[in-house]
Protein backbone atom coordinates (compact mmCIF):
# COMPACT_ATOMS: atom_id res chain seq x y z
CA UNK A 1 0.00 0.00 0.00
CA UNK A 2 1.50 3.15 -1.00
CA UNK A 3 1.46 5.61 1.52
CA UNK A 4 1.73 9.44 1.54
CA UNK A 5 3.25 10.16 5.17
CA UNK A 6 3.71 13.61 6.85
CA UNK A 7 4.83 13.45 10.41
CA UNK A 8 4.10 17.23 11.33
CA UNK A 9 3.04 18.97 8.16
CA UNK A 10 3.74 22.70 8.12
CA UNK A 11 -0.09 22.96 6.99
CA UNK A 12 -3.30 20.45 7.14
CA UNK A 13 -6.48 22.14 5.79
CA UNK A 14 -9.71 21.01 3.94
CA UNK A 15 -10.42 23.23 1.32
CA UNK A 16 -12.40 23.75 -1.45
CA UNK A 17 -11.77 24.87 -5.58
CA UNK A 18 -14.50 26.51 -7.95
CA UNK A 19 -17.84 28.14 -6.74
CA UNK A 20 -20.74 27.29 -4.60
CA UNK A 21 -22.87 24.93 -5.49
CA UNK A 22 -19.65 23.59 -8.11
CA UNK A 23 -17.27 23.17 -5.49
CA UNK A 24 -14.62 20.73 -5.42
CA UNK A 25 -13.25 19.82 -1.24
CA UNK A 26 -9.87 18.77 -1.01
CA UNK A 27 -7.73 18.03 2.12
CA UNK A 28 -4.07 19.27 1.81
CA UNK A 29 -1.14 18.36 3.32
CA UNK A 30 2.18 20.74 3.09
CA UNK A 31 6.11 20.29 4.15
CA UNK A 32 8.21 22.41 3.09
CA UNK A 33 7.87 22.36 -0.65
CA UNK A 34 6.10 19.08 -0.36
CA UNK A 35 2.36 18.98 -1.52
CA UNK A 36 -0.39 16.76 -1.29
CA UNK A 37 -3.76 17.11 -2.35
CA UNK A 38 -6.80 14.19 -2.21
CA UNK A 39 -10.47 14.38 -3.06
CA UNK A 40 -13.29 14.03 -1.04
CA UNK A 41 -16.70 14.72 -0.73
CA UNK A 42 -18.73 17.99 1.35
CA UNK A 43 -20.71 15.15 3.85
CA UNK A 44 -16.83 13.59 4.55
CA UNK A 45 -14.88 17.18 5.11
CA UNK A 46 -18.19 17.78 7.80
CA UNK A 47 -17.69 14.15 9.21
CA UNK A 48 -14.16 13.97 9.65
CA UNK A 49 -14.36 17.92 11.31
CA UNK A 50 -17.28 16.95 14.02
CA UNK A 51 -15.37 13.30 14.85
CA UNK A 52 -11.82 15.30 15.12
CA UNK A 53 -13.52 17.54 17.63
CA UNK A 54 -15.48 14.53 19.46
CA UNK A 55 -11.85 12.89 19.38
CA UNK A 56 -10.41 15.93 21.01
CA UNK A 57 -12.73 16.19 23.98
CA UNK A 58 -12.99 12.73 24.90
CA UNK A 59 -9.01 12.58 25.16
CA UNK A 60 -9.41 16.06 27.07
CA UNK A 61 -12.30 15.02 29.18
CA UNK A 62 -10.39 11.54 29.74
CA UNK A 63 -6.85 12.94 31.30
CA UNK A 64 -8.66 15.05 33.37
CA UNK A 65 -7.49 18.38 31.17
CA UNK A 66 -3.81 16.77 31.69
CA UNK A 67 -3.21 15.97 27.86
CA UNK A 68 -1.65 18.72 25.60
CA UNK A 69 -5.28 19.53 24.09
CA UNK A 70 -6.68 23.11 23.72
CA UNK A 71 -10.13 23.82 24.42
CA UNK A 72 -10.53 25.86 21.49
CA UNK A 73 -8.45 26.55 18.35
CA UNK A 74 -5.05 29.01 19.22
CA UNK A 75 -4.78 32.10 17.79
CA UNK A 76 -1.55 31.44 15.65
CA UNK A 77 -3.49 28.49 13.97
CA UNK A 78 -6.41 30.47 12.53
CA UNK A 79 -5.91 29.61 8.72
CA UNK A 80 -8.19 30.98 6.34
CA UNK A 81 -6.10 31.12 3.29
CA UNK A 82 -6.80 29.38 0.14
CA UNK A 83 -5.15 26.02 -0.90
CA UNK A 84 -1.69 25.74 -2.07
CA UNK A 85 -1.20 25.60 -5.45
CA UNK A 86 -1.19 23.68 -7.85
CA UNK A 87 -3.97 21.90 -6.29
CA UNK A 88 -3.57 18.25 -7.91
CA UNK A 89 -5.70 15.79 -6.46
CA UNK A 90 -3.60 12.48 -5.87
CA UNK A 91 -6.72 10.23 -5.53
CA UNK A 92 -10.31 10.28 -4.32
CA UNK A 93 -10.97 9.54 -0.78
CA UNK A 94 -13.17 6.92 0.37
CA UNK A 95 -12.57 5.42 3.77
CA UNK A 96 -11.31 7.51 6.91
CA UNK A 97 -10.02 6.36 9.66
CA UNK A 98 -8.75 8.85 13.49
CA UNK A 99 -6.67 7.65 16.20
CA UNK A 100 -5.18 9.11 19.02
CA UNK A 101 -1.52 8.66 19.57
CA UNK A 102 -0.88 9.06 23.71
CA UNK A 103 2.94 8.97 23.70
CA UNK A 104 3.34 11.78 21.33
CA UNK A 105 0.09 13.17 21.97
CA UNK A 106 -0.93 13.52 17.81
CA UNK A 107 -3.98 12.77 16.22
CA UNK A 108 -3.53 10.13 13.28
CA UNK A 109 -5.74 11.17 10.32
CA UNK A 110 -5.70 8.23 7.67
CA UNK A 111 -7.82 8.47 4.25
CA UNK A 112 -7.52 5.63 1.88
CA UNK A 113 -8.29 5.82 -1.82
CA UNK A 114 -11.95 4.72 -2.74
CA UNK A 115 -12.10 1.58 -4.61
CA UNK A 116 -14.34 0.32 -6.94
CA UNK A 117 -15.99 -1.43 -4.11
CA UNK A 118 -16.90 1.44 -2.37
CA UNK A 119 -18.16 3.74 -5.24
CA UNK A 120 -20.29 0.79 -5.97
CA UNK A 121 -21.53 -0.05 -2.58
CA UNK A 122 -20.22 -3.69 -2.24
CA UNK A 123 -18.46 -4.92 0.66
CA UNK A 124 -14.90 -4.97 1.19
CA UNK A 125 -12.74 -7.89 0.43
CA UNK A 126 -9.36 -8.40 1.17
CA UNK A 127 -7.23 -4.83 1.51
CA UNK A 128 -5.41 -4.45 -1.97
CA UNK A 129 -1.83 -3.51 -1.32
CA UNK A 130 -2.44 -0.65 -4.47
CA UNK A 131 -4.80 1.34 -2.78
CA UNK A 132 -3.37 4.88 -1.66
CA UNK A 133 -3.00 6.01 1.82
CA UNK A 134 -2.89 9.64 3.14
CA UNK A 135 -1.58 9.54 6.55
CA UNK A 136 -0.82 12.85 8.65
CA UNK A 137 -0.17 13.10 12.08
CA UNK A 138 -0.55 16.30 14.02
CA UNK A 139 -0.94 18.26 17.22
CA UNK A 140 -4.01 18.57 19.09
CA UNK A 141 -3.93 21.98 18.26
CA UNK A 142 -3.71 21.48 14.79
CA UNK A 143 -6.30 19.35 14.63
CA UNK A 144 -8.39 22.23 16.44
CA UNK A 145 -7.87 24.48 13.79
CA UNK A 146 -7.78 21.92 11.13
CA UNK A 147 -11.43 21.24 12.56
CA UNK A 148 -12.57 24.89 12.53
CA UNK A 149 -12.01 25.50 9.09
CA UNK A 150 -13.05 22.49 7.55
CA UNK A 151 -16.59 23.36 9.32
CA UNK A 152 -16.65 27.20 8.18
CA UNK A 153 -14.69 25.76 4.99
CA UNK A 154 -18.61 23.18 4.71
CA UNK A 155 -20.83 25.89 5.41
CA UNK A 156 -19.34 28.62 3.22
CA UNK A 157 -21.42 27.12 0.59
CA UNK A 158 -24.70 27.97 -1.63
CA UNK A 159 -27.05 29.48 1.58
CA UNK A 160 -30.08 27.51 2.13
CA UNK A 161 -34.03 28.43 1.50
CA UNK A 162 -35.74 30.34 4.57
CA UNK A 163 -38.64 28.19 3.74
CA UNK A 164 -37.58 24.46 2.83
CA UNK A 165 -33.80 24.39 3.50
CA UNK A 166 -32.32 23.44 0.23
CA UNK A 167 -29.34 25.09 -0.95
CA UNK A 168 -30.14 28.25 -3.33
CA UNK A 169 -28.54 28.33 -6.39
CA UNK A 170 -27.81 31.44 -8.46
CA UNK A 171 -29.64 29.36 -11.79
CA UNK A 172 -33.05 29.88 -9.53
CA UNK A 173 -34.73 27.48 -6.76
CA UNK A 174 -38.29 25.60 -6.99
CA UNK A 175 -39.11 25.47 -3.35
CA UNK A 176 -41.33 22.42 -2.60
CA UNK A 177 -43.36 24.25 0.16
CA UNK A 178 -44.37 27.08 -2.42
CA UNK A 179 -45.26 23.61 -4.66
CA UNK A 180 -47.19 22.74 -2.05
CA UNK A 181 -44.66 19.22 -1.76
CA UNK A 182 -44.28 19.50 1.82
CA UNK A 183 -45.85 19.73 4.87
Amino acid sequence: MPVISYELPDRFVAGTVGEPGERAFYLQAREGRRLTSVALEKFQVSLLAERLSELLDEVLRRSGGAAHVPAVTPAELHDDEPLDEPVEEEFRVGTMALAWDPEDERVVIEAQEATEDEEEGAEAGEPDPAIAVLRVRVTAAQARAFAERALKVVAAGRPPCPLCGLPLSADGHVCPRQNGFLG
